[in-house]
């Protein structure tokens, strides 16, 4: 693989390895509330995707020192501190001033080393950015985008809610300001083949160069399509099993090989598997078992 790994990223940058820790801002988002459309993306859990995430009934600080139990067993020797990683639905979703309360009381915390914060594109007005830009000088802000895919048609059955000119105008604002913008991408999604999931990767490749000096896009994380429990998406494949491609660890591998000779070596990858919570998981089953499925891409790709 040309490209870096998350923990390579942050040992050049802090030093050592660094810890997310998924927290909550009690944000929902706008396309569950009716303000651009009902019931969310159809693959999204209850949890917004921040099933791991904490408690928003407690403070941040709280949040944090709750977080950091679940990972204490992990700290390696060359640990660097944690990232704060507002995980669950979309995390600037709400009024600015109660956000901002929430990112500085996380970013001034001495434990923590950078603010990672996961929302979409159709709701970064410049007010937002600006703010997230204020927070960026004290320690760095890591945004992240859930694109998924740059077909229109899937990304409309998928209940995105959000066309692509949306996505592009929200990272170069991003950018402009120093912000460093991740980029999720799913692969077997409905209806797309590998010619669609390969051409996701190449637009995010040729996007990310498009404007001369910048790189537009500095991460990715990949993940196969999980159908999960209480889902549109588990009613839709329980309706028809044929609308969905059930890869397996194997062959999900290699179309992982294939995406990352498209994407650019600049580009860091922070994820290549998904982490699904098991009791909601119902295909495909073997990505329950992240330590193997990590082992064997991790053996496959030739990483350390």
């Amino acid at each position: 693989m040309k490209q870096k790994t998350f923990d390579m990223e942050m040992k050049e940058t802090f030093g050592g390895k660094v810890y997310r820790l998924a927290l909550s801002t009690g944000c929902t988002c706008p396309n569950r509330d009716g303000t651009v459309g009902h019931g969310g993306c159809i693959f999204c859990s209850e949890g917004g995707s921040g099933d791991f995430a904490t408690d928003f009934s407690m403070t941040v600080s709280e949040q944090i020192e709750s977080a950091k139990l679940l990972v204490s067993k992990k700290l390696s020797k060359s640990f660097a501190g944690y990232m704060a990683y507002f995980q669950s639905f979309t995390n600037t979703y709400g009024p600015i001033e109660r956000l901002k309360a929430i990112f500085t009381e996380a970013i001034s915390r001495d434990d923590i080393v950078a603010l990672d914060i996961g929302t979409r594109p159709d709701c970064l007005p410049d007010e937002m950015v600006k703010m997230l830009s204020s927070l960026n000088k004290i320690k760095p802000v890591y945004v992240e985008l859930g694109l998924q895919t740059m077909h229109e048609d899937t990304a409309r059955y998928i209940n995105r809610c959000y066309p692509l000119s949306v996505f592009e105008d929200a990272v170069k604002r991003l950018r402009s300001e120093g912000i460093k913008v991740v980029v999720h991408m799913i692969v077997g999604l409905p209806g797309e083949d590998e010619k669609m999931i390969l051409e996701t990767a190449q637009y995010l490749s040729d996007f990310s160069h498009s404007v001369p000096d910048v790189t537009l896009i500095n991460g990715i994380k990949i993940q196969i399509l999980q159908v999960l429990k209480n889902t549109r998406l588990a009613g839709a494949v329980s309706d028809d099993p044929s609308l969905i491609r059930e890869y397996t660890l194997e062959e999900y591998t290699e179309l992982l090989k294939k995406i990352l000779y498209i994407l650019p070596s600049g580009m860091t990858v922070h994820r290549l598997t998904g982490d699904p919570p098991k009791k909601l998981l119902i295909s495909p089953l073997w990505t329950a078992d992240k330590r193997h499925v990590l082992n064997y891409i991790k053996k496959e790709l030739e990483l350390p």
